[in-house]
């Protein structure tokens, strides 16, 4: 039988970089094209990019992936894109604004006012997204605040996904896990609020029609020649960035939730509807019509020991090029005993997810005594990174059973991290790949939306048959105690650095006000 030369490209478009990958169909190899860009701070806690840097960034990486297939037949494109972004466009779909990433937090007011309302908890329970600053919703409300004509000039509000959509096929849609990502969908009847809209000050007609995850649109002729594809190709709109990375780690058996770790880490499961949490931290969106993700995020993940590696351990700390890792660093770590000898460290060098700008813990170093070295400062960073990834794990088991976790993302390439983590977990857990691939999730789904899957898992299977579970990581008995004793502390912790963080903010004020003429 003569081989399957077919490929399915899975396009993720992520926070700094675009990965294109193109998967064999019969799952004998893959090649992966990536192009970076640049995420843009043009004032103190707005995180911005420039929709067509992305749009071009995304078409370099999809050119480069079709010249390295060497003249395989390409079925269908498929695309993953992070979600909570906005843009707006103008009448002729030029963008009025840049793209307001999930990071952006200038509307940070505007969810404080939502949350003191009592306002919050019926949005979150209608949308699935909580009232945070990543809302578009919430950037919605700040741009009717502060830009009202720009809000006049605005013919559309879109997400990223819609925007390269409409780049790459010409149609202005978006679809069900983007739209259930921007805290104006009622995830339950399947449709714009318009009771949130009215909140919001748009109306039906600003937002693009909502297609389900598995819709097949068709690739532009002037976007073909650009890529090297035929017009008419199918492009698979896809699911975000989260759902399709839960795909593409085979983790979407209702049972199994997923840690990944990277530069920030998230924990996620997969519910047969929407769910919602009631102290309104996590979020709900679609992977597919009876697939949904639900799960949080800490925005201090794996670059609290990049940061430690950086400011305290120059020397140690890793050169250009090697993927941001810090092994010699963890190398002293590892020779430092679990609980750092007393040191805890609160990684929140930023704000976590979940919280404003100007509020939620300060990253603290307690316990510091003159006999602690840099591995007990390195250690402490791993281990408070863990510790907050197990709280966030506990929470999300009570929402729903969690009988399983599975561990992806490049970090736990170190067996330190992955030691920790299973410990911290009290149980073992399997690693499941060098990250949660939201390529290889766009792709399957993609190939299950052209009907050559007969379901997820087949196609997450047939593209990726050497992904198989690793034996799970061992859990040490003393380390977890170690860490089920730092737990029950770790409330107190917390409460302590808020206050005291309170005390030296007013202090400062205090200063301030007295310094000046």
């Amino acid at each position: 039988m003569a081989p399957d030369r077919r490929v399915i490209l899975g396009i993720d478009v992520g926070s700094t970089a675009v990965r294109a990958t193109a998967f064999a169909v019969d799952g004998t190899g893959r090649h992966q094209a990536v192009r970076e860009y640049p995420l843009l701070e043009p004032a103190p806690g707005w995180q911005v990019q420039e929709p067509d840097v992305l749009v071009a960034a995304t078409l370099a990486a999809t050119a480069a992936c079709v010249a390295d297939t060497a003249g395989a037949e390409v079925v269908a494109l498929a695309l993953s894109a992070a979600r909570h972004g906005l843009i707006g466009l103008d009448a002729t779909l030029t963008p009025v604004t840049p793209l307001l990433t999930g990071r952006d937090s200038r509307s940070s007011e505007a969810a404080r006012e939502l949350r003191a309302s009592g306002q919050s908890r019926e949005l979150h329970r209608l949308t699935g997204t909580p009232v945070r600053p990543m809302s578009p919703l919430c950037k919605l409300l700040w741009f009717a605040r502060h830009e009202p004509r720009l809000c006049a000039a605005t013919r559309w509000w879109v997400d990223l996904k819609d925007y390269l959509l409409h780049r790459l096929t010409g149609t202005m849609v978006t679809e069900l896990s983007a739209a259930s990502g921007t805290g104006l969908f009622d995830v339950r009847r399947r449709e714009w609020s318009r009771t949130i809209l009215d909140l919001a000050g748009v109306s039906e007609s600003q937002l693009p029609s909502v297609l389900p995850t598995t819709a097949v649109l068709r690739l532009s002729a002037a976007v073909g020649r650009a890529v090297g594809l035929p017009s008419g190709t199918p492009v698979v709109v896809g699911a975000g960035s989260g759902p399709s990375g839960s795909l593409g780690a085979g983790a979407i058996d209702r049972t199994v939730g997923l840690l990944t770790l990277g530069a920030t880490g998230a924990v996620r499961t997969v519910v047969a509807a929407p769910l919602v949490d009631p102290d309104e931290s996590f979020c709900c969106g679609a992977l597919t019509e009876d697939a949904w993700v639900v799960g949080g995020a800490v925005r201090n993940g794996g670059d609290v020991v990049r940061w430690a590696a950086r400011t305290l351990a120059p020397d140690l700390a890793p050169s250009p090029g090697d993927d941001g890792e810090t092994p010699a660093l963890l190398d002293l770590a590892e020779r430092v005993a679990p609980g750092s000898d007393g040191l805890v460290m609160l990684p929140y060098l930023l704000p976590d997810q979940g919280t404003d700008e100007v509020a939620g813990p300060p990253g603290a170093l307690l316990g510091l005594r003159a006999a602690h070295s840099r591995g007990h400062l390195a250690r402490a960073a791993v281990e408070g990174v863990c510790l907050q990834l197990g709280e966030l794990c506990d929470r999300l088991a009570a929402l729903t059973p969690v009988d399983d976790v599975r561990l992806a993302g490049a970090t736990f390439r170190s067996p330190l991290w992955r030691a920790v983590m299973a410990a911290v977990l009290g149980r073992p857990a399997r690693v499941v790949g060098a990250t949660d691939d939201a390529t290889l999730g766009a792709a399957a789904l993609g190939l299950f939306a052209i009907g050559e899957a007969a379901d997820l898992r087949e196609a997450v299977t047939r593209l990726a048959p050497q992904c198989a579970d690793t034996d799970p990581v061992p859990v040490d008995p003393a380390l977890a105690a170690t860490y089920r004793g730092l737990r029950t502390k770790l409330p107190a912790l917390v409460s302590l650095a808020c206050r005291t963080g309170e005390i030296l903010a007013e202090t400062t004020v205090g200063l301030s006000a007295r310094a000046r003429p």
